[in-house]
This record gives C-alpha cells, sequence and structure tokens, in this order.
C-alpha cells in the first residue's frame, strides 16, 4: 500500500500534502485506481459488522473520469462543496508541532485470539489492539508526536510480525523486522 494513501485515508496529510496527492489522482491513473480501490475497502473496514473478508476491487482505467464526473450530479456536488469549505477551515489554522497525531494502525488477523502492538512510541512495551467484531481486523488508535518510529506487531503473546501495509522496513537485533513510519513529515 502506498504510504500516502494510507496517510491520507487516516487523515495525516498536511492542506499541502492534500493538494499534491490530488494533483497526483489528476496525472496518475494507476495511482488514482489503487487510491478509490484502497478507500472502497477502508469504508469495508469501517462498516460496524463485515460479514466477510473484503475483497479488493480494482478500477477500470476509466474509473477516474467516472468519478470526476459523478462530481457533477447536483447533490454530490454541493456535498464535495461543503466538504471542502470545512477541510479549509480546518486546516487552516496550523496546529502545534508538540501536539501528537492520532494514528490508527489495523491489520488483518482473523485466525488469532490476540494482537499487540509495540513499538519506539510506547517505550518497547505491549500495547493490546481491539479486534472488530468477527471481521478479522484488529486496531488501536495511539498518539505520536512528530518524528520517525518504529514497531511491530506481536501476534498471540509471542509471534512478532512487521507490518505489511508499510514498504519502510528494518532489520531488529532480535531477528525480526520492525516497520518505520514518519509522523508529521512530508509523506
Amino acid at each position: 500500500m502506498n504510504e500516502t494513501i494510507s496517510a491520507f485515508i487516516d487523515d495525516e496529510l498536511t492542506l499541502a500534502e492534500k493538494i499534491g496527492l490530488v494533483e497526483r489522482l489528476g496525472r496518475d491513473e494507476p495511482f488514482a485506481a489503487e487510491t478509490l480501490a484502497l478507500l472502497r475497502q477502508e469504508t469495508r473496514i469501517r462498516a460496524t459488522l463485515v460479514e466477510r473478508v473484503p475483497e479488493v476491487e480494482f478500477a477500470r482505467a476509466d474509473g477516474i473520469k467516472r468519478f470526476f464526473l459523478s462530481l457533477f450530479e447536483p447533490l454530490r456536488l454541493a456535498t464535495a462543496a461543503l466538504a471542502a469549505a470545512v477541510v479549509i477551515l480546518v486546516f487552516s489554522y496550523p496546529a502545534p508541532e508538540v501536539c501528537p497525531i492520532f494514528k490508527r494502525f489495523v491489520i488483518f488477523q482473523p485466525d488469532v485470539s490476540r494482537v499487540d502492538i509495540t513499538g519506539s512510541f510506547t517505550d518497547w512495551q505491549r500495547m493490546p489492539m481491539r479486534k472488530l467484531g468477527a471481521s478479522g481486523y484488529w486496531e488501536i488508535r495511539l498518539p505520536l508526536p512528530a518524528g520517525e518510529h518504529r514497531y511491530t506487531y506481536i501476534l498471540e503473546g509471542r509471534d512478532a510480525m512487521a507490518d505489511p501495509t508499510v514498504s519502510t522496513q528494518e532489520q531488529d537485533d532480535f531477528g525480526g523486522r520492525n516497520s518505520i513510519i514518519l509522523v508529521g513529515k512530508s509523506v
């Protein structure tokens, strides 16, 4: 998963980064298709009850054209304008750099009874994640200060696993892998 798309879905981009994302969507059809597919998947993840594992849909090449054309439908246009106004108002006042950013961590592990997260932002103390119904997804929201952070998931209290949605990883001192993310910086 592209880290920019993930940061957009989790509302972790600055207004300037969001503008850059929208500009890229207009230029890069494969990137736009991937973004739409991930947004559809996120919609399924955030549903209160998931009855089956969501499937990733790959939009056809003309999907971006249909998306932009659908914005001109009267109700959607009004909704989009209202949403844009809210985004501009919210992001026109920059938050102080000392405020933590809440990061949402999500992992799909349907066959386990416990998932913890541990990382530099928890002083490597394990934090239990919450199971989302019977969907197989686990999540936690944690406040993270700006900067670079390393973390890993712990399955069943013993098996370490790097985040499969984050491409930046490193070997740790114990033979496992840690995922690396940047918070509050340009993505």
